[in-house]
């Protein structure tokens, strides 16, 4: 390191902007060869029926207790919760810390009276990509700086590579979300089926309540058909699309046909050109209709599930909250795949899918994008989950397991897999 700094020192402003320039090429090189897959996707083949896999979801299905403390919401907030929080935003005037540039400024829901002002502070100007630690050659002892994702920038080297006209925020705390829209239980649905799982996924935006759901989307497990796509119309006014990660446009809340009784869950198949802000990038795109509140997206929902179908995703607390469901039966990819270090540390969907079924999945996140696909999202954690269950089902079967008559049925005959004896002898497998 102190070589590294003489040799700094030595230089010239033009030979150090060439340095620096080469330096945010190489890193940008790494981090594309980083997000390579060699060799062919796994396959995933389980040989059981669609009704068999989700009879064995219930070996994998992820207990919620203790589990309040990483954002997972196990109780309707009651109404005096409700107040307490309202009363503190009151008391707090509209000052928030930028979930971005952490810069102290005040929202203005309804906006400001004497200006119309959604926000204060001015413009914020961040890095949107996560820090890394770039490899080291072996033997190399020095200090590598950490490098930020989105332009290869050192860490302290500026104040961000990107500026949006609002800073935003982020509320997590249960009772300030029920304070904009309550959560909800479940409620019992005869006529959801019994023989699938749902996997869903949500996209938000950030409005003057925070993060607030823009886009709901859930397919069935395990055939991974289309069950809703729809739009959403935040609560708040917008302050930013994140159509960088969301892959929601302003183009595409403005042209959307509005939602009705009539219509199907399911998106039109097919699509129209679609691009970035900037035109450059195009692709098919669908052309989804939207639905009027989050609450209406919530009760869609809850049209094709009961509580006890299992429902899967990646960082399921978000969702849920994003769409203030309480709800019991899930599968979380998070702590399927749980990252050595445990909570809070976990791995991102991308890095499980590359890692574990060799796919590469969120190819369009970059400053020319379209977003993220919440299907391509909802359907991979429903791929990593049937993973799962291959692995599950070879446990089994070498301890005998085997299926006769269409039923997972144990070793000598023991019973078939029904919930209740899942209840009485899985515990002791």
């Amino acid at each position: 390191m102190k070589n590294k700094v003489m040799q700094y020192k030595r230089m010239t402003a033009a030979q150090w902007k060439e340095t620096r320039a080469k330096e945010k090429q190489d890193a940008q090189k790494k981090l594309q060869k980083d997000d390579m897959t060699d060799g062919e996707p796994k396959k995933i083949e389980t040989g059981l029926t669609n009704a068999q896999e989700v009879q064995l979801l219930k070996r994998i299905v992820t207990p919620l207790d203790n589990m309040a403390n990483h954002g997972y919401v196990p109780t309707v907030p009651t109404e005096e919760q409700i107040k307490s929080a309202l009363d503190g935003m009151e008391a707090g005037k509209g000052w928030e810390k930028c979930d971005r540039c952490q810069q102290r400024f005040q929202v203005f829901p309804g906006r400001r009276e004497e200006d119309g002002a959604l926000t204060t502070g001015g413009a914020c100007k961040f890095h949107w990509g996560k820090t890394y630690v770039p490899e080291k050659q072996p033997g190399d002892k020095t200090r590598v700086p950490k490098r930020y994702h989105c332009c290869g920038e050192e860490v302290g080297d500026s104040a961000g590579c990107f500026t949006h006209e609002h800073h935003v925020f982020k509320a997590s705390d249960p009772k300030r979300l029920a304070a904009v829209l309550n959560f909800a239980e479940t409620p019992e649905n005869p006529l959801a089926p019994t023989d699938r799982a749902v996997c869903f996924d949500c996209e938000m935006c950030y409005t003057v309540y925070g993060l607030e759901l823009v886009r709901l989307t859930a397919t069935s497990w395990p055939t991974g058909e289309d069950l809703l796509d729809v739009l959403v119309q935040p609560l708040g006014e917008i302050l930013d699309l994140n159509s960088r990660f969301s892959g929601v446009w302003p183009d595409d809340l403005a042209g959307a046909e509005p939602w009705s009784v009539h219509d199907d869950l399911k998106p039109a198949k097919g699509g129209e050109e679609t691009g970035s802000e900037d035109g450059e990038v195009k692709s098919k795109k669908r052309k989804l209709k939207i639905v009027s509140s989050p609450e209406v997206a919530r009760d869609l929902l809850f049209s094709l599930i009961s509580p006890s179908t299992p429902l899967i995703g990646h960082g399921l607390e978000n969702d849920l909250n994003a769409v203030r469901i309480v709800h019991h039966t899930i599968i979380d990819t998070v702590l399927l795949y749980p990252h050595k270090m445990g909570l809070p540390y976990r791995f991102g969907l991308k890095t499980l899918m590359s890692v574990h079924l060799n796919r590469k999945i969120q190819q369009e996140t970059g400053p020319k994008i379209l977003g993220h696909d919440s299907g391509e999202d909802a359907r991979a954690a429903g791929d990593l989950v049937r993973l799962r269950v291959m692995d599950v089902w070879n446990d089994l079967k070498r301890k005998g397991w085997r299926v006769v008559d269409g039923e997972i049925t144990p070793p000598e005959g023991g019973g078939v897999l029904t919930e209740a004896f899942i209840e009485n002898r899985f515990r002791l497998a």
